[in-house]
């Protein structure tokens, strides 16, 4: 099963780097107010370059100086699956050039059912929605909140 990580990360601002492994690499959206268990709540999640497989193990501080400059640690780690119906592409590549990524995450944090949409807004192609699909996993709780930490670490950003 492929992997998933999502990065807490505090640079300029503080974000989430969530990173699905698709055709070899870390395909890789920064999601500015975080991830959410809340079906009715859409984040904004916007594509990034792609990281090397290794990067999803990478926890510290990047130096002063250096592009994302800042406190990382793994908010959340797992694997994942695509999720099939008689609809939707089969494969997590044939997902993604679709624009439409909807997939089920086997994580410490985040578990079920999710979609990441790509948005048809011009001028914005790098510009996705993640959407946390209705399931038993659904909460109103703020996740961000109720689990601060680093699941490799317990090390927190505050």
């Amino acid at each position: 099963m492929p992997v998933f990580v999502v990065q807490k990360h505090k640079a300029t601002a503080l974000h989430y780097d969530f990173r699905l492994e698709i055709a070899g690499v870390l395909k890789s959206w920064v999601i500015p107010k975080g991830p959410s268990m809340d079906s009715d709540i859409k984040r904004l999640a916007i594509e990034t370059d792609d990281h090397n497989l290794s990067y999803r193990f990478f926890e510290g501080d990047i130096p002063k100086g250096s592009y994302g400059a800042g406190e990382v640690i793994i908010w959340d780690k797992g694997n994942y699956e695509i999720y099939k119906d008689n609809e939707s592409p089969q494969t997590p590549e044939e997902s993604y050039k679709s624009g439409k990524i909807e997939f089920i995450l086997y994580g410490k944090k985040l578990k079920g059912r999710f979609v990441l949409v790509k948005t048809d807004m011009p001028g914005k192609n790098k510009n996705w929605l993640l959407i946390k699909r209705h399931d038993k996993y659904i909460t109103g709780e703020d996740i961000l909140k109720k689990k601060p930490g680093s699941v490799i670490s317990l090390r927190r950003i505050d």
